[in-house]
């Protein structure tokens, strides 16, 4: 089983009436070398535009983005292609990550690679730490940039050292 570490960035805050305009994901395991980055145009007249500042794109340039059809079929076969058994989503956010990438799977591709749950490290954590006032982000190594593969890689980074440092029960394929 391989655990997929994934952030998402949108216009807006539900799918559907918002669109997400970017996506990244990192396999979890040591040297986090696969990685992949989806910029989505669109499915809707209507954002937010602190949601896009946030994202660092303009509307206009992200009418200029790829098919979403085509980057969720891209994220399904990146997923079947690097994961080992059963991929298990995660995210720091996963309440607002899953729902995105659920959604525009289904709506896309007819079915999600992930099946019908995932994880919240955040919550992981605090588990892990017996305190669920603590907080992971200090685990980080690449800086918080709101680029979703960067993102993606600081928590990807933080569940390693959860694991290696921690001593987090968890298998890492």
């Amino acid at each position: 089983m391989s655990y997929v570490m994934v952030d998402v960035e949108t216009d807006g805050p539900i799918p559907g009436d918002y669109s997400m305009v970017s996506l990244g994901a990192v396999i979890v395991r040591e040297g986090l070398e696969h990685t992949f980055y989806g910029r989505l145009r669109p499915i809707s007249d209507r954002y937010v535009e602190e949601a896009l500042r946030v994202s660092g794109h303009s509307r206009q340039e992200t009418l200029t983005f790829d098919d979403p059809a085509e980057v969720m079929a891209a994220f399904a076969d990146w997923v079947a292609e690097y994961s080992t058994g059963r991929p298990l989503f995660i995210s720091d956010n996963n309440g607002f990550d899953w729902m995105f990438v659920c959604w525009y799977f289904h709506h896309f591709t007819g079915g999600n690679p992930f099946g019908h749950s995932s994880q919240n490290l955040g919550s992981l954590y605090k588990g892990l730490v017996n305190d669920v006032f603590k907080n992971f982000k200090h685990l980080r190594e690449t800086s918080h940039t709101h680029h979703p593969v960067d993102d993606a890689k600081g928590n990807a980074e933080a569940l390693l050292k959860m694991k290696r440092d921690l001593g987090l029960k968890i298998p890492l394929k």
